[in-house]
């Protein structure tokens, strides 16, 4: 009896431990070298970056879930050390900050996380994420090896593995976080810190590694990444990347996507053929992880931008826009080339590339693992010319600079540069909120608040003053004028002359502005010179200076100085120059408006505000605008046109939605190709117009009636031309061959037989709450051009309007059949045909609106 009780035991307690090492292999997270691990299995992984402070916990979900659709894997995001501890011991986890909530919406959509502590992040954010109080720590040097600076930055990465870890979220213990990342693209500044910065470097990676999260740990750009940390690439291309040891997997942990703006410069857009070219490139030379920076770039709101100049959109031409919106067919034409990398996944985890020449410029890359499935990427690296190429026995065309992705060595699902999927152009349009009352209120330059105010002699560095508390400085002072001086009996008039170390300064003389100077992201410094009208005794003079958004990058930033250092001199006296630079100067930080809290519903009250059609008049810097209105209906994004106004910031409900300026893009907007090698200087738009113009209010900060709209306004502006706006699709367009590659055409059990092909489809779609409600071209033929401007060609089907019209008026989305049968006849026998369309879409009046038509 014993025996079989023993037995019994042992059958149990090897069920026990069969299962509970089951639940641990369903919980790991390892790497080889060719790929990261998860749960046993070698893992393709696409991933994209979204921001949790960039937009609203409202949006978090459907910015997610359509990343889940576009074929994302894995959400990365920075962690953001100055939003969650704002002074020292003094944390912050909630609203666009609440990070715990982020990451859970992560795993309920069943996606995977990368979390990427740092704690310094660049990301164009304030002071590069670093808080300000850091740069005040006794004896403190920013990454380097210094003590306090390593102990400050140990006690924030261990604050947030400890809340990861708290909420099971690693997925060690079942959460989604896959990796974690320390430092961030350190390679550079750690080689010209030589051994400090690699005494450092090394110490970050073993901290991180000692904090046991039971997930790899990550370094990008940073060749050196002691053993076990993964090195990483970041850039547009990094094909020509590999990991510093042979048995760690080949990462991309930043594919940028497009670029960031800055005030007075162009907007840059990537080709999406491009983008998708440099991953399907990475992929095929062993890549195994793709992380797009960004894939929703959202909005830097309120002072959160860094740079400087960093715009207040940090759209980044993202496959999702600024508002949440997709973005065509940047979004799609991705998501199809996901799709396509995921066919090929057993044959790209299990067996290295064999390489052969197709031609001069072509090649293959081949994965055929012994477990019989096949794989190939053909490329053409000839930015000029398409080619046929000959691969096991069939010709392929491909078009310049593009790959074409075949899953069973066979059929091409996907190239690179074809582009099936629609193009979407978006349009801000009326929302009929109207603005109720414009109210004004002007900040008085010429008097003192004496309950905030310093003296001081000399000139101080305005953040050693303001501790970021405000991006405003007043340098105040006064000065002496003899009535014997020959300006004041018609002589030339004295100059001042104002050196700043930066971002800008508007100047006052008793009271009045007589000017301002800005410098640039490249060149914060700069230099105000104005002729300036004095009378005989005590002249005003003060200077108003502006920060920007804090530096982000840079070797040593936190030494970097802001506000104006000097030299301040009055030039053209009769006694020659009179340098002001160290008399005695009061400091007044912040604005008026800031102290009584204008912008907040509960401190609007508290000054007496003037109709705002006596302030316009008048054009007077330093005001405060106010105004209400209702929410608009609808589920739109929602933007504050400010094309009216000149520079400040704006708030809704007390919420800061950022710093706003009517500045002028100067650039070369000649167009841009997809085959020549991405650099943003190559490919911009938005010459000539305000760099950016409209400016995210998310619906989430709205009540439905009497909202609060504040602007403070530095130069002058009309605020009674300020809109609401919403953003929704105006046109979409498309543009489908008859041969184009589509994913229907594959099967892996038709390898090597002859199959039936499924005719491609050109497919449009409306947003939600929207018709298709007028062709505007339509052709079925020898079609040229691009959208916005297609040309019919010497071929073209008469019947292509009708059709359209027939299959797509009053859907909100349609698919056509691209073959002769459509369209009545072939309009060209033996020769390729195309179908191009641009379609208006309209809201939805009903009951104008049908049911979809296709699939």
């Amino acid at each position: 009896m014993g025996t079989i009780l023993l037995a019994k035991l042992k059958f149990f307690m090897f069920w026990v431990f069969l299962f509970l090492g089951l639940q641990e292999i369903q919980c790991s997270v390892t790497y080889d070298r060719k790929a990261i691990v998860i749960n046993g299995q070698r893992r393709i992984l696409i991933s994209g970056s979204i921001h949790y402070p960039r937009s609203t916990p409202e949006m978090w979900e459907d910015l997610i879930m359509k990343a889940k659709e576009g074929g994302v894997d894995v959400i990365d995001t920075y962690v953001f050390w100055n939003v969650h501890e704002p002074s020292p011991g003094n944390y912050n986890f909630e609203g666009r900050y609440d990070l715990v909530r982020f990451l859970k919406t992560v795993q309920k959509a069943g996606l995977y996380a990368h979390l990427r502590i740092g704690p310094y992040v660049c990301a164009e954010w304030n002071f590069g994420g670093f808080p300000v109080w850091l740069k005040y720590v006794p004896g403190i040097s920013f990454r380097t090896d210094n003590e306090p600076f390593k102990r400050a930055m140990q006690g924030f990465t261990e604050k947030i593995v400890g809340l990861m870890k708290s909420n099971s979220l690693f997925e060690s213990q079942g959460g989604p976080i896959i990796l974690s990342q320390i430092e961030n693209e350190y390679g550079k500044q750690s080689k010209l810190l030589g051994q400090a910065g690699y005494n450092y470097m090394s110490w970050a990676a073993n901290m991180a590694v000692g904090l046991r999260t039971g997930v790899p740990w990550v370094m990008c750009k940073e060749d050196d990444a002691p053993d076990p940390v993964i090195n990483t690439c970041n850039g547009f291309y990094c094909d020509q990347f590999s990991p510093n040891r042979p048995y760690k997997p080949t990462m991309w942990t930043e594919a940028w996507s497009g670029w960031f703006t800055e005030f007075g410069g162009p907007i840059y857009q990537r080709p999406v053929q491009d983008l998708a070219f440099a991953v399907a490139r990475f992929i095929q030379k062993g890549g195994s992880y793709v992380n797009y920076y960004m894939y929703h770039g959202g909005t830097n709101f309120g002072r959160t931008a860094g740079g400087p100049f960093i715009t207040t959109s940090y759209d980044y031409d993202a496959p999702l826009d600024e508002f949440g919106l997709i973005r065509q067919p940047k979004y799609g034409h991705l998501k199809e080339l996901h799709r396509a990398i995921k066919l090929c996944e057993q044959a790209l985890v299990s067996a290295d590339p064999t390489v052969t020449s197709l031609g001069r410029l072509q090649q293959a890359h081949v994965f055929y693992p012994e477990t019989g499935v096949c794989a190939a990427f053909l490329e053409n690296n000839d930015p000029n010319s398409a080619v046929k190429v000959l691969f096991n026995n069939m010709h392929y065309n491909l078009p310049p600079r593009s790959i074409s992705i075949l899953p069973d060595c066979r059929n091409v699902v996907f190239n690179t540069a074809k582009v099936g999927v629609q193009t979407t152009h978006m349009g801000m349009l009326p929302s009929n909120a109207q603005m109720f009352s414009w109210e004004s209120y002007n900040e008085d330059a010429s008097t003192l608040d004496d309950g905030s105010t310093m003296t001081a002699f000399g000139l101080l560095e305005q953040i050693n003053v303001t501790r970021d508390t405000s991006d405003y400085l007043w340098y105040k002072t006064s000065v002496d004028i003899s009535p014997s001086e020959s300006f004041l009996r018609g002589g030339e008039l004295p100059t001042l002359l104002v050196q700043s170390t930066g971002h800008a300064v508007h100047v006052f003389v008793n009271g009045q502005l007589i000017g301002s100077a800005f410098g640039t992201r490249e060149n914060r410094r700069f230099t105000f010179t104005e002729k300036v009208k004095l009378h005989t005794g005590m002249n005003r003079i003060a200077l108003l200076s502006i920060a920007v958004g804090l530096p982000n990058v840079g070797a040593h930033f936190e030494t970097w100085n802001t506000g104006i250092l000097g030299p301040v001199v009055l030039h053209g006296l009769d006694q020659g120059k009179r340098d002001l630079s160290w008399q005695k100067w009061t400091y007044e930080v912040g604005l008026k408006g800031e102290s009584m809290n204008l912008a907040s519903p509960n401190g609007v009250s508290s000054v007496d505000w003037m109709d705002s059609a006596i302030a316009v008049q008048k054009q007077q810097p330093l005001t405060w605008h106010k105004a209400y209105f209702d929410a608009p209906n609808g589920d739109e994004p929602l933007a504050l046109d400010l094309r009216s106004m000149g520079k400040g910031q704006a708030w809704v409900n007390g919420q800061n939605i950022g710093r706003y300026w009517t500045a002028y893009a100067h650039g070369n907007c000649n167009g841009c190709s997809y085959t020549g090698s991405f650099r943003p200087p190559n490919c911009q738009t938005g010459c000539g117009e305000p760099t950016q113009r409209w400016y995210h209010v998310p619906r989430s900060w709205l009540k439905p009636s009497r909202n609060l709209v504040v602007v403070f306004e530095e130069l002058g502006g009309d605020p009674m031309k300020i809109s609401l706006v919403k953003r929704s699709v105006s046109t979409v367009c498309a543009q489908v061959s008859e041969v184009h590659p589509t994913l229907k055409n594959w099967q892996i059990e038709s390898y090597g037989r002859m199959q039936e092909l499924h005719e491609p489809k050109l497919h449009l779609r409306c947003a939600q709450n929207q018709y298709v409600s007028s062709i505007k071209f339509a052709s079925f033929g020898t079609t040229f051009g691009t959208c916005g401007s297609f040309q019919k060609g010497p071929c073209h089907a008469p019947a292509s309007y009708a059709v359209l019209e027939k299959i797509c008026i009053g859907k909100q989305r349609c698919a056509v059949p691209i073959s002769n049968s459509v369209f009545g006849e072939d309009p060209c026998p033996n020769v390729l045909k195309r179908l191009s369309v641009e379609a208006v879409c309209a809201p939805v009046t009903y009951p104008t609106a049908q049911p979809n038509s296709g699939n």
